[in-house]
């Protein structure tokens, strides 16, 4: 019924594709969901579609908590992030970036990211792996040797992140490792100890835990981020200007209890 549906509302569109990702009851009782891959010339976008139970409608976006604090549910969520941290151990908010390092949208909103933890410094950053591993063939090793680098050397993890982004395009899935060894090395951390670490069972089972982090928080697509629990999709601009995130984490902190 889904790809049906697609199909007659966008099947007129040549440079346009389709695949669906999963279909699944919503979070809101008797409301499905389902996560539509839309591919483009330009690029590739993950949409979710909801559909009424008597299957006669259907909307875009997304489901938003409601209450007096609705973001207090991500927030708990949240605490099991652990990737590496830039900032006070003790900072009033926290804000979690769920990303991609072979993700064009991840790279183009690092130096909005930077600019705000410069001038943002009562809040503290996480970046949480999440490799979109269907549509990006080196983006799995990669979050393998953040996550091992950033066990052992936060300031080194962040300097390998930027790194990685700055030669992103030089990377492939045939000279990955090659290169991601050497982004350690100039990072200034130990290579070896790294892909040695990359490689074991654990690594991948660390990884595959902050993916389903992301999934049970619904992210869809990189980089997604919550500030002090709200969701926030991109961060560039294209998709969201400084100066109303900065308002917003300004907000936030004014706010802190």
């Amino acid at each position: 019924m889904v790809d049906a549906f697609l199909k007659k509302m966008f099947g007129w569109n040549q440079d346009l594709t389709w695949k669906i990702a999963d279909i699944k009851p919503s979070e809101a009782p008797g409301i499905s969901q389902a996560t539509v891959l839309f591919s483009t010339p330009k690029g590739q976008q993950a949409t979710r579609i909801y559909i009424t139970p008597d299957q006669k409608y259907a909307f875009t976006g997304e489901l938003v908590p409601f209450g007096a604090d609705p973001f207090a549910a991500a927030r708990q969520e949240l605490k099991a992030a652990n990737g590496p941290v830039h900032g006070a151990k003790d900072a009033a908010i926290t804000i979690v970036e769920f990303g991609d390092l072979q993700c064009p949208a991840c790279k183009a909103a690092q130096p909005n990211i930077t600019k705000l933890m410069e001038e943002e410094p009562k809040a503290k950053l996480i970046f949480q792996n999440y490799p979109l591993e269907q549509i990006h063939k080196w983006a799995l090793i990669g979050s393998k040797y953040l996550d091992c680098l950033g066990r052992q050397n936060n300031d080194v993890a962040w300097k390998f992140i930027a790194t990685v982004y700055d030669h992103q395009s030089e990377i492939t899935e045939q000279n990955a490792e090659p290169m991601l060894k050497g982004y350690v090395k100039e990072a200034g951390g130990d290579s070896d100890a790294v892909a040695a670490c990359a490689a074991k069972p654990e690594t991948e089972k660390r990884i595959r835990e902050s993916m389903a982090l992301a999934e049970k928080l619904d992210v869809t697509s990189t980089p997604t981020f919550f500030i002090d629990g709200r969701k926030m999709v991109g961060f560039s601009s294209n998709s969201m200007p400084y100066d109303a995130v900065k308002t917003m984490v300004d907000y936030d902190l004014a706010n802190a209890k």
